[in-house]
């Protein structure tokens, strides 16, 4: 056995939806409730039949890849060049760190509280990586400060996920050009961002920024499953600058050969009608506008999220995150997530994803709250 697996703890959100029970009310994992739009994997089908299913390049479907490319029209990555198509977003951030990181020299930074899979990824393979703890007292709001003064000598990456799983928070405009000042004035080898921007089409504020439109060292991860409720469908993509998107195809080519042909036709008709790929935001925000005027007429803290469909609340009491998530569960039929998994810095808090009804969120916060 690989003893690098020793030193990495199973998936917690997994293993807390495991003890669900058929009456639990679940918060926990994230996943979509709706349905995707059939009229993608209706056409794709209807293609597949006409086409067959062959392997496309490694890279990706040239075509969906243009498709993508010219949708987000980021500076330096708007040709299929830049496009490595990924069964979902999370192969683009391992294949991004593996190609572009030496375990012998490098660091990654990870900006918490953070979807933890970053984190092990850097574990798997032998990556020194450390946390930036974003503060409380801040809401969690994105600090270019404190991001700045964590970066060492062996700093070679930052990760970023904007709108961030856990907390929804988004970097702003003015803090990405910040933070691509900062990094732009350094002398020496760049510092790549990894922006895992899964959740961009579901963002509810006006100036959220993106690392890729101001800073051309940055890989942008993302994927349709969040966006278009395509979590099983397992299609995702790495946008990157020349010689990185190489290096990322060329490791992703070992991994998986090739993404889903099947998944990325849907991909490539999804990007072929405008607006298809928010079609889905507005249900979101309307359950945001549910949710937070339930959590304000209760008496939890909450962060109030600018994106993603979870929200943070805080324990009433504080205390052990971990213990009070299998509590909930066991014992008073909620699945909620404990912040400990995405930083120390999010202890005494859980993440509550709000795709359940409205009533039932009400119920599951009223339980929380009286534990």
């Amino acid at each position: 056995m690989n003893p690098k697996l020793a030193t990495i703890e199973p998936s917690l959100i997994r293993a807390l939806a495991a003890k669900k029970k058929p009456e639990s009310i679940d918060l926990g994992l994230g996943e979509p409730t709706l349905l995707p739009q059939a009229r993608f994997i209706e056409s794709a089908t209807r293609w597949a039949v006409r086409s067959g299913l062959k392997y496309t390049p490694n890279a990706g479907d040239p075509a969906t890849r243009a498709r993508i490319a010219a949708h987000y029209a980021y500076p330096g990555l708007g040709a299929a060049a830049n496009v490595c198509m990924t069964t979902g977003s999370q192969e683009a951030v391992y294949v991004a760190v593996k190609a572009l990181l030496d375990p012998a020299a490098d660091e990654i930074l990870v900006v918490e509280p953070a979807y933890p899979a970053y984190l092990k990824i850097a574990q798997l393979e032998g990556i020194a990586a450390r946390g930036v703890a974003l503060s409380a007292a801040s809401g969690f709001r994105f600090d270019v400060d404190a991001i700045a003064a964590a970066i060492g000598p062996r700093t070679r990456m930052i990760v970023i996920g904007s709108p961030a799983n856990p907390t929804g928070r988004v970097i702003t405009r003015a803090d990405a050009q910040r933070l691509a000042a900062v990094l732009g004035a350094r002398s020496g080898p760049p510092i790549w961002v990894l922006h895992d921007e899964i959740y961009r089409e579901l963002t509810y504020v006006e100036d959220a920024g993106s690392l890729a439109a101001v800073y051309p060292y940055t890989i942008v991860a993302n994927s349709l499953s969040k966006s278009n409720a395509l979590t099983g469908l397992r299609v995702g993509w790495a946008l990157a600058p020349s010689p990185a998107i190489e290096a990322i195809v060329q490791i992703h080519a070992w991994v998986t050969s090739t993404a889903s042909t099947f998944a990325q036709r849907v991909a490539f008709e999804i990007f072929g009608e405008p607006g298809a790929l928010v079609e889905q935001a507005a249900w979101y925000a309307r359950q945001r506008a549910g949710v937070l005027e339930i959590l304000r007429a209760g008496e939890l803290e909450f962060v109030e999220p600018d994106g993603s469909f979870y929200v943070c609340v805080k324990l009433a009491r504080g205390g052990d995150s971990v213990a009070a998530a299998h509590t909930l569960v066991d014992h008073h039929g909620v699945v909620a997530i404990p912040g400990r998994i995405f930083g120390s810095t999010l202890e005494g808090w859980l993440r509550l994803s709000f795709v359940a009804p409205l009533d039932q969120f009400a119920e599951g916060v009223r339980r929380i709250a009286a534990l």
